[in-house]
């Protein structure tokens, strides 16, 4: 259901974007997806190059789900262009489809069946013969940690042995582009390392472009090479992580010191990484650029003053910080949205 807009495939993309076996692994144009009188994606132009892990955020309803649902094919959008793997998501659906790995929030698996039996079963439904089927779980199983529970039920598996059996399902027909919606939702935090090691090892031996979409600011920190930041359907943000978190604020060096020297801030505030340096609660909180340059100068000038540092602390601004800054407001608003 289009919502009556016109879908614009792509006819001749823009230079520098044009999708094709050299071009980027996943390109979007003005997409907009609605769900009746509500717009879940609002104009999104979004390029992720090929071998790249893009790290997708957004408060729940932003959008997050819609748009890894219109690149993955399952659903249509109502305007706008995508092409995935060099193929348009809705002309060429099944192009797209064989090129791709897919791993959503909820793990489609059969508790009945083997770990095994599972993956035979979806090199199967991708077309593979007996023998690639065989060399394919033996590629997959040594990149995915599995272990002897392959042979167990499904039923069997902890959570986090069913995330990473679902991660190798999507990986057994070698796709160019894997999809991870939420992958470590609901994992104890070895699950979830145990995940980000195997999101790591794919994108570093396999140069497979990785879409991940996730709530926790810290995987998209550890994981990312990029960060989009979608908030009420819109891409608000986008850059390396420490380039976004540049953007929205600077290093605070704070010093526990004892003792008086009224000419102590003066003296801090003429170093030339040094924005401004007052003195709170007994301490000394320097505001600067770069606090790993700046922390050496702070403490060779302080050293020539009265005072006795007792302590020194470098806080850096996190995805945190650029998440309420970007995204924050609009949580509530979009609570109702899909």
């Amino acid at each position: 259901m289009l919502d009556g807009s016109r879908y614009e495939p792509w006819s001749e993309a823009p230079p520098g974007t044009a999708p094709g076996a050299d071009g980027p692994a996943v390109v979007t144009r003005g997409l907009v997806r609605r769900y009746g009188p509500a717009t879940a994606l609002d104009g999104v132009d979004l390029t992720i190059a090929r071998g790249e892990i893009y790290g997708f955020l957004g408060p729940n309803g932003a959008g997050k789900s819609t748009l890894i649902r219109v690149l993955c094919t399952l659903l249509r959008p109502s305007a706008g262009c995508a092409a995935v793997a060099g193929h348009d998501v809705v002309e060429a659906p099944q192009e797209v489809r064989v090129r791709i790995g897919v791993a959503l929030q909820e793990a489609a698996l059969d508790d009945r069946q083997t770990g095994r039996e599972l993956l035979a079963l979806q090199g199967r439904l991708y077309g593979l013969r007996s023998r690639q089927i065989e060399r394919r779980l033996a590629e997959v199983l040594d990149l995915v940690d599995i272990g002897d529970a392959i042979d167990r039920r499904i039923g069997t598996y902890s959570g986090g042995m069913q995330r990473r059996l679902d991660l190798a399902a999507a990986l057994v027909h070698n796709p160019e582009v894997l999809f991870l919606d939420e992958p470590t939702t609901g994992l104890d935090p070895e699950s979830r390392n145990a995940v980000w090691e195997e999101v790591r090892r794919l994108n570093a031996e396999l140069g497979i472009t990785i879409f991940l979409t996730t709530q926790y600011l810290e995987e998209a920190d550890a994981l990312a090479h990029r960060v989009g930041i979608i908030a009420r359907g819109r891409l608000v943000a986008e850059g390396r992580p420490a380039q976004l978190k540049r953007a929205v604020g600077r290093d605070v060096i704070v010093v526990d010191v004892q003792g008086h020297d009224p000419g102590a801030l003066d003296r801090l505030r003429r170093l030339e990484l040094v924005d401004a340096a007052s003195m709170e609660e007994g301490a000394i909180v320097v505001h600067t650029r770069d606090g790993s340059a700046a922390l050496s100068p702070v403490a060779l000038e302080l050293g020539r003053t009265r005072l006795e540092v007792r302590g020194v602390a470098l806080r850096t601004p996190t995805l945190d910080d650029v998440f309420r800054a970007l995204a924050g407001g609009g949580v509530e608003a979009q609570a109702g949205r899909r």
